[in-house]
């Protein structure tokens, strides 16, 4: 069997030469639809190994980089969870909110206008896209660029709706 692709290190190189063997063999500029396959199938499968040794090799970084094991990565982490309790205590009054918990977030979404400032200045974001205020600890980095909807991530990290302190109203 040929081999396409000549001492690729990295998915730069091999999509920089994925380019120009398409150039080269695709049927359009005098090439064949069976090598065209063949460098396909190449790449798929380099594309493949060389993605699953870029993911190993960033696990190890973050892993030397923290100096901790696998084990304590999964470990709960009470200071984090204090802190979340710390913020929710702090909104927890408001009225005509929705608040949720949303992993290690917070998620504030209803009659928001109103609180604006507040939320600002406790540290909170918001997403226009969600309409929802949100709140992480600084311990979070994001790893991914997808764009989730709502439901998306209430289905992958779980979601529990806080019941807010409902305030008396004064009879007129």
């Amino acid at each position: 069997m040929k081999t396409y692709f000549s001492n690729v290190q990295t998915l730069d190189e091999l999509r920089k030469q994925y380019r120009d063997l398409l150039k080269k063999y695709h049927p359009d500029n005098g090439g064949s639809e069976e090598e065209t396959k063949a460098i396909n199938i190449e790449y798929e499968r380099l594309f493949k190994i060389l993605k699953d040794k870029h993911t190993r090799q960033q696990d190890t970084t973050d892993n030397n980089t923290n100096n901790k094991s696998s084990f304590d990565n999964m470990r709960y982490n009470f200071e984090e969870d204090e802190l979340l309790r710390e913020m929710l205590q702090k909104v927890i009054h408001l009225s005509d909110i929705t608040i949720e918990i949303i992993g290690n977030w917070l998620w504030i979404s209803g009659n928001t206008y109103q609180y604006r400032k507040e939320f600002k200045d406790l540290g909170f974001k918001f997403a226009s896209q969600k309409k929802s205020w949100y709140w992480h600890s600084d311990a979070f980095r994001k790893r991914s660029h997808r764009k989730l909807s709502m439901d998306d991530i209430r289905n992958y990290y779980g979601s529990t709706e806080v019941e807010t302190e409902k305030r008396k109203r004064i009879g007129a």
